[in-house]
């Protein structure tokens, strides 16, 4: 997701995110005392950009919260990466097309309702329908009657996907328009999350104060400020809470984040700002955590910008790669915290292939100048880099910029935007110019992700407007490969495209540069930058 490891072909069983109907109250079976309140940890989040359902969250500050209040089907074990069994039993295929979901008893939902097979479908079937308006509905592009939900222009023809049918309460199956060998991994996206039957009657209402089936439950959201949960007491899962809860602390500044941080203000860090990366080790000792994360740093393009549009602006963004001096950046910068980026997929992710954009991502001033002229230069002569200004992003994108500058001649300026809500509305609303920062961090750990998930036509988070065709083919025949490993080397010839069209300059891979308070301890990182979030315990 929007910034938001290995894996093998397997069925998930071998293998391994209730208001009344007014949306005003909420309810839950767990009451947490004094004792339990206590033992609750801080987090440094951002403001959401969207209400708390689980099909409108594909950027971290929403998505780490929702992903918490909800389980689905499977999850992926924090310590190895692995796919594993949440809410499902089993989930089996004969032929990667039609796949056969039997639940676990005993879950219930924060208001005591029970979570049933049609809790799956129902949600899925909303989440989907275009008249819901929900980021991540293209997730379900892949189950047999979409388009009839979702069409691409006019109005729905039906209201539930003819690929999912209800056998009984623990029951379901899944029929998908095409094979898809890994999709049992997708079903770990919090999109694919049940929901309880009292959303339909208010899903705005429930939005702002969400009912789930997670290890913690809603307690409040007080905006800009801090969204506050609670363990739930009746939480089935295999990743019983160690704490109490988890208390969200939105900070527009990484270095405000940081001094709390030092402080004991604030438990767990996100990400320590440039500014610190140098010292944060020192400063915090044994308590800093510098750990391998699925994810990447890129620049996207408006390409639904005509000034972006014609095979020769290709050659003027592969030019812009070329004159990033990322070695220097990295180095210096960045404190050696991240690796240089040759592709557009993650370091250790499966698929994973170093060297896909070629001599683009190697710094060349000469051929970068050249590139650009025969492109046609760039509109205005000038370029503005979107970010947001509570990341800790200002320093890299002044270098970036500066580089640009330097090597050829191209204004260049960084558009800082206050928190990363406000740059993401912008991004998603097509209201910024030229380029914007886009990182990753994994939502299933396959390129497919970082490829079909990003770059593919109409894709939820196909923030640059890019369209190919070549690419699209690629990554549907990729898709119907007859096992994770084919579908893995498929995407591999998807990747390749962009190397031809530039629509996003990849920069650098991430590492989880954090650290946590005094207060607590067992603080772990997995490898899609989050915190293992039940097991994080809480000193007397």
């Amino acid at each position: 997701m929007p910034s938001g490891t290995r894996v093998r072909r397997a069925v998930v069983s071998a293998t391994s995110v209730a208001l009344m109907a007014t949306g005003c109250g909420g309810g839950g079976s767990s009451s947490n005392g004094p004792s339990d309140a206590a033992k609750t940890f801080t987090y440094q989040g951002s403001e959401p950009q969207n209400p708390l359902q689980p099909a409108n969250a594909n950027e971290v500050g929403g998505g780490r919260i929702v992903q918490n209040l909800f389980k689905g089907l499977v999850d992926y074990d924090p310590a190895t990466g692995k796919l594993r069994n949440q809410v499902a039993d089993t989930i089996d295929t004969t032929d990667a097309q039609t796949y056969t979901v039997v639940l676990k008893s005993g879950w219930t939902f924060h208001d005591g309702t029970p979570v049933t097979a049609k809790s799956f479908v129902d949600a899925w079937n909303w989440a989907a329908n275009t008249k819901n308006n929900q980021i991540n509905s293209s997730w379900f592009e892949d189950i047999q009657g979409y388009p009839d939900v979702h069409p691409e222009s006019g109005s729905p023809t039906a209201d539930t996907m003819s690929g999912l049918t209800v056998q009984d309460g623990t029951h379901f199956t899944i029929k998908l328009n095409h094979k898809v060998s890994y999709f049992p991994y997708k079903l770990g996206y919090v999109a694919f999350s049940p929901l309880p039957e009292g959303f339909y009657q208010d899903p705005a209402g429930y939005g702002q104060k969400p009912v789930g089936n997670g290890p913690y439950e809603f307690v409040s959201w007080d905006h800009n400020s801090q969204v506050v949960t609670k363990t739930f007491a009746n939480y089935q899962g295999v990743d019983k809470p160690k704490n109490g809860g988890v208390v969200f602390k939105m900070y527009t500044n990484a270095e405000a984040a940081y001094a709390d941080l030092q402080s004991n203000n604030l438990d767990v860090m996100d990400q320590v700002p440039p500014s610190a990366l140098a010292n944060y080790k020192g400063d915090l000792g044994s308590r800093a955590i510098d750990a391998p994360q699925g994810g990447i740093q890129n620049v996207g393009f408006t390409l639904y910008q005509p000034e972006w549009q014609g095979a020769d602006k290709a050659k003027v963004r592969q030019g812009l790669s070329m004159a990033i001096d990322r070695n220097t950046i990295t180095r210096t910068v960045l404190q050696g915290s991240r690796a240089p980026a040759s592709a557009w997929v993650a370091e250790g992710v499966e698929g994973y292939k170093a060297g896909t954009c070629g001599d683009f991502c190697t710094y060349n001033p000469d051929k970068a100048k050249q590139l650009i002229q025969e492109g046609g230069g760039v509109p205005g002569n000038s370029l503005k880099i979107t970010y947001n200004a509570d990341g800790g992003h200002k320093e890299w994108v002044d270098a970036v910029c500066n580089s640009i500058r330097q090597t050829t001649g191209v204004n260049c300026a960084g558009d800082p935007k206050t928190d990363f809500k406000t740059a993401r509305a912008a991004i998603t609303g097509h209201q910024i110019n030229g380029m914007f920062r886009t990182g990753w961090v994994q939502d299933y750990p396959l390129n497919a992700n970082f490829l079909a998930d990003v770059y593919r036509t109409g894709a939820a988070s196909n923030d640059t407007g890019y369209s190919s065709p070549e690419f699209d083919k690629l990554a549907t025949e990729a898709d119907k490969a007859a096992s994770i490993q084919a579908t893995a080397t498929g995407y591999q010839q998807a990747e390749a495209q962009l190397a031809t069209d530039m629509p996003a300059i990849p920069l650098w891979y991430y590492r989880t540069n954090s650290g946590y308070s005094n207060k607590v301890q067992n603080v772990s990182f997995d490898s899609f930058g989050n915190p293992a979030w039940t097991q994080v315990e809480v000193k007397s």
